[in-house]
């Protein structure tokens, strides 16, 4: 029975892992392919790559077994094999919502998901007051803290660009002029995420000053990397006396600064993959790791070692999931929210970027997923109202307020069965 149990929970963390990979990479990637940056092929393709090394390398080693202390573990120190089977039902109902959501192409958060799954489970087995509530409120707090700061970033960022870039009497000198800047603002606040959160899950141990040094390093080469490149890009040398020809050269200009902007939002994409990877894979692999090592010790402990082939399943089923349904949610966050240019695109992953590091050192529950919807409302917002596609959005803002009681309740229903089958 243990190992038919152990193999049925093998199967659902993988397939938790492959929803994650269907809903939660379009974070990193939607904007880019919205925007005309990447194709949705090549998207995939970097994304996979991205992903896997960031939930491979960087993974956690060591999962808390009731993840983020939301309900009471001392529950399931007498009946450890309980804990084993609420796990499997949060695995399954979260995944299960999961792809819901992305079958109708909403962006969802896993991390939610798994929170109201436990809470489900965890009221059911020890009541109500073996939840804490308090903690379940701090969490769902992200819900209008992360959107909207990531929606207020993201806005006076695009307002920026515009009008130090769009508006200036030559759009391509002032890339020239203020791109490096960009670059290292948003390179540096994409390596914090990496350098503080993913060396914590490896064998290295790094000062913090080091850790800064590490991030300044990166952030630095990169904008002396973007200052070369678009230094390479001629400019125009005068001004046209002929009104039309003058229109023509700003709109080619125009074109130019869409351009450099989409290699930058590569850049940035890519850095959020990586970094989603390394952070998210727990969302499949914490449960999957405590109902492991319940099965094989028989022991209940709040911290579980996360095996290397464990974080290796997580990584295949997040690019697998990625691969053939990821497109419906990144077709959602690059064309339906907004339209999108590779400036825009780069301005919202700027706000969500900053937003999540913001959060992290503030010790804020987070939803990468909101946090970068709201950034891509608040681009739209800088254009007006009209730039919104306010039906998608009202869809996605219901689907964000249902996540938890459903994941709860799909639990309660899961947890159940699980106890019919195992006994």
């Amino acid at each position: 029975m243990d190992t038919t149990l152990l193999v049925v929970v093998l199967c659902t963390g993988f397939y938790m892992a492959w929803n994650i990979g269907a809903n939660d990479v379009a974070n990193a990637m939607g904007t880019s392919v919205g925007s005309g940056a990447l194709t949705l092929k090549r998207a995939v393709i970097l994304a996979a790559i991205l992903e896997f090394s960031g939930a491979f390398f960087f993974g956690s080693h060591v999962s808390n077994t009731v993840q983020h202390g939301i309900i009471n573990a001392d529950i399931f120190v007498n009946e450890p094999r309980i804990l084993v089977y609420g796990m499997l039902a949060a695995l399954a109902s979260a995944g299960m919502w999961l792809q819901i959501a992305s079958y109708f192409g909403w962006p969802v958060s896993t991390t939610h998901s798994i929170v109201g799954a436990i809470v489900g489970f965890g009221a059911i087995v020890g009541g109500l007051e073996a939840v804490y509530w308090n903690q379940v409120a701090f969490i769902v707090s992200s819900w209008i803290l992360s959107p909207i700061l990531g929606g207020i970033l993201g806005y006076y960022m695009f307002t920026a660009i515009r009008k130090k870039i769009f508006y200036a009497d030559r759009p391509v000198q002032a890339t020239q002029q203020y791109a490096p800047f960009l670059v290292f603002f948003v390179v540096s606040i994409l390596s914090a995420i990496v350098v503080f959160e993913g060396f914590r899950n490896v064998l290295i141990d790094f000062t913090v000053f080091q850790k800064w040094i590490m991030t300044l390093a990166i952030g630095i080469a990169s904008a002396g990397i973007c200052y070369l490149f678009t230094k390479r890009i001629p400019l125009r040398k005068k001004k046209s006396t002929s009104l039309i020809k003058e229109d023509h050269l700003a709109h080619a200009e125009h074109l130019k600064v869409e351009k450099i902007f989409g290699y930058l939002q590569i850049m940035s994409a890519s850095m959020m993959a990586f970094a989603h990877g390394a952070n998210d894979v727990a969302n499949a692999i914490g449960p999957l790791s405590a109902a492991i090592a319940i099965l094989t010790t028989g022991i209940f402990a709040v911290e579980a070692q996360v095996p290397t082939w464990a974080l290796a399943l997580g990584g295949v089923g997040i690019v697998i999931g990625l691969a053939t349904w990821g497109w419906r949610v990144i077709e959602t966050i690059g064309k339906k929210i907004t339209e999108l240019t590779p400036t825009r695109g780069f301005a919202a992953e700027f706000g969500a970027a900053t937003t999540i590091v913001l959060a992290s050192q503030f010790g804020m529950p987070i939803s990468t997923t909101h946090t970068l919807v709201g950034a891509v409302l608040g681009v739209g917002f800088a254009r007006g109202l009209e730039a919104v596609n306010l039906t998608t959005t009202r869809d996605i803002l219901i689907s964000w307020v249902v996540t938890v009681p459903i994941g709860a309740l799909l639990a309660i229903v899961m947890f159940y069965i699980i106890l019919a089958i195992f006994g």
